[in-house]
């Protein structure tokens, strides 16, 4: 059986910012990916990604609380407000720390990252490279894995790509592992850990009219509800309304936030 400190299941933006800010902290964390991680869904992102820097020429009187307040409205008052200012004032420290890591984000004419108009913003807060943010952000964060592997320093951080897990393991109440597919050879195996985090993305392909790839399928949700985790606000599914017909190509939220109307819909 193999053995790991931590366990992230998906090699998408938020698992593979969870490795790294274990393996920050010493940990011998394992990723699992269903895919290689620079084939996870997060690639698709077009749009861009919130924070409160005021580099837009209408941002200048942009906060955090006023992030947190367009959020929480965009929510319909339905999200954790506590949780919600939490990210919003880290928000920025976050941008320029993907920044530091070399992400490409767009820049204004002074040099500084760029930000424009989305839905439900009061101020222009959204930072973007091109129209490929989330490419950028995942080959960012996966350079960023493969420096903290091979830096000697460092403990071990081991990918597995092309695993599917199957159930978690658990035991007296806690979850000690999983038990995963490798798909390339067709064996199960178990996997032990002392902590497990599922980052395994949405479930937009059980509809039939989806921007989603194949892959989010929901089967992380499903592992994680027949080992009896509680699962809330399951009602809540983003479909993105704008699409090439009869494609399923998302058309970037961009669109919309620089004023464009849907017509005959």
């Amino acid at each position: 059986m193999r053995t790991h400190e931590a366990i992230v299941v998906g090699g998408g933006l938020a698992g593979l910012r969870a490795a790294i800010e274990l393996n920050r902290h010493n940990v011998r964390v394992a990723i699992l990916s269903l895919t290689h991680p620079l084939r996870s869904h997060s690639v698709a992102a077009q749009g861009g990604v919130n924070a409160p820097l005021g580099n837009h020429p209408r941002g200048g009187q942009d906060s955090p609380e006023r992030h947190a307040a367009d959020t929480v409205k965009g929510s319909d008052y339905l999200a954790d407000q506590g949780a919600v200012l939490q990210m919003t004032r880290q928000a920025a420290e976050r941008i320029y720390e993907l920044e530091h890591w070399g992400c490409p984000f767009s820049r204004t004419p002074e040099g500084k990252i760029a930000q424009r108009p989305f839905g439900g913003g009061a101020f222009p807060r959204t930072c973007y490279a091109s129209d490929k943010t989330g490419q950028m952000l995942l080959h960012t964060l996966y350079q960023q894995t493969l420096r903290f592997k091979h830096e000697a320093e460092r403990e071990e951080l081991a990918f597995y790509d092309e695993w599917v897990v199957l159930s978690l393991v658990v035991a007296e109440g806690r979850c000690c592992g999983v038990v995963a597919l490798n798909l390339v050879t067709g064996e199960l195996e178990a996997l032990a850990a002392q902590t497990v985090i599922l980052a395994t993305g949405g479930a937009g392909r059980i509809y039939r009219n989806s921007t989603n790839a194949l892959i989010n399928s929901g089967f992380g949700m499903a592992v994680a509800y027949w080992a009896g985790v509680p699962l809330k606000d399951m009602e809540f599914v983003q479909f993105h309304p704008t699409t090439l017909y009869g494609s399923n190509i998302l058309m970037t939220e961009g669109c919309r936030g620089e004023g464009g109307y849907l017509l005959n819909t």
